[in-house]
């Protein structure tokens, strides 16, 4: 920060000592401009004459109002205006008290709104003036008389064009106060909506491969002693489902790093491509699952295909964890129309365990999971007991989706 810099801001600080300096400096050069006769003997001449008694008090007066002009502007306009006024009536020649009252008008003018500087102007203006016309000594048509006109509007513009300027300053700094704010909030609002969707990839990895790891650690458990070869197969499929599930793990958190970075995931996003190799996962951990497709030939978006694999991975999930061990599970996947429909029904017992429906008896956010992915891209997600038992889970998904709901999926 630079010298001039450094005495602005103090002088900013203490703006009674700045009035105080203003004061002293309009002081000096009144009672400067009060020595000078521009009217001699022989036309327009300059001496040196010496002030009366009453313009010094004058000045003086009109110098020290001016030293709480930001508190209370309209009453030292009003002062400087009076002893302005008492000048330009009373005394020939005439000192330059007027100067005080172009300094307040300015002050006002800056201070106010435009309307109250017209009013406050024109006044002034029109007092000072008429009155030196017409109650002075000297011509109305005096250099002096228009000198009072001119200084006064003068004063008033120059006020007004910085009461603008710092208006003007202030809503440029307003704008970009508030366009940061709107930034910070849409990185808040991205970053927020970037975990929502890292905790639901998370949670589908995580609760569909450790359920086949428990059922199958379960069942290797029950056959270790009576049927060794059963129970190294439910090994095997233990460690396959550990496996797999490490490989997304790895590769969702993968999503995090830079792009720059070492190692990046280049695995595309499962869709229903593999549905055959999910539902296989299933059947070897002893669920009974039938499918049924009728969307062969659809191209779906990434997002869509992600979402449409995520819910019926999830929805087995559900069926292997709560539906029983005699449960089945059917699955459809059908095109109609604009839309791509995922039906997951069980024949799960009514008792026991309640779905991973995302409430807080459960712990679980199944349920909730999938709402919010088909929700982000304006689907429709309706779940609930069926009659006489079992589960549905049935997800509507557009094929066609907006740039900005595919991007916030994905």
């Amino acid at each position: 920060m630079g010298t001039l810099e450094r005495t602005r801001c103090r002088l900013k600080a203490h703006p009674l000592a700045l009035d105080a300096a203003l004061a002293a400096g309009v002081l000096a050069c009144m009672v400067a401009g009060s020595f000078v006769d521009p009217h001699g003997r022989n036309g327009v001449t300059w001496g040196v004459r010496t002030p009366d008694l009453l313009s010094l008090v004058l000045m003086t007066l009109g110098a020290l109002a001016l030293v709480f002009r930001r508190r209370a502007p309209r009453t030292v306009l009003a002062l400087t205006g009076t002893v302005s006024l008492i000048e330009c009536v009373a005394d020939d020649p005439r000192a330059p008290v007027a100067m005080s009252a172009v300094i307040a008008l300015y002050t006002v003018a800056s201070t106010t709104d435009r309307p109250t500087t017209w009013r406050l102007g024109l006044l002034t203006m029109t007092v000072l003036t008429g009155a030196a016309m017409l109650g002075g000594p000297l011509p109305w048509y005096a250099q002096e008389n228009l000198a009072i006109f001119a200084w006064t509007g003068i004063g008033a513009t120059a006020g007004d064009a910085v009461r603008s300027r710092r208006a003007v300053v202030q809503a440029i700094r307003e704008r970009a106060e508030r366009a940061e704010r709107t930034r910070e909030e849409e990185a808040r609002r991205r970053v927020a909506e970037e975990r929502l969707r890292i905790a639901r990839d998370l949670h589908d990895v995580v609760a569909h491969h450790i359920a086949l790891v428990n059922v199958q650690a379960g069942v290797a458990a029950h056959v270790m002693d009576k049927r060794p070869d059963q129970a190294k197969e439910a090994l095997a499929h233990v460690r396959e489902a550990s496996r797999s599930a490490l490989n997304e793990l790895r590769a969702t958190v993968g999503l995090l790093r830079q792009s720059g970075d070492p190692e990046a995931p280049t695995e595309p996003a499962p869709g229903l491509a593999r549905l055959d190799e999910l539902v296989g996962t299933f059947r070897s951990a002893g669920l009974h699952v039938e499918v049924a497709r009728a969307d062969h030939g659809t191209t779906l978006p990434a997002a869509v295909d992600l979402a449409a694999y995520r819910v019926i991975q999830e929805a087995l999930t559900n069926v292997q964890k709560h539906a029983g061990i005699e449960a089945k599970a059917e699955v459809s996947v059908v095109r109609v129309g604009p839309d791509i429909e995922v039906t997951v029904l069980d024949n799960g017992i009514a008792e026991g365990a309640a779905p991973d429906d995302g409430s807080d008896e459960g712990g679980g956010h199944g349920l909730l999971g999938m709402r919010e992915r088909v929700t982000a891209l304006r689907g429709t997600l309706t779940t609930g007991p069926r009659y006489g038992g079992g589960f549905r889970v049935h997800a509507i998904l557009p094929v066609r989706t907006r740039s900005g709901a595919s991007e916030d999926a994905v």
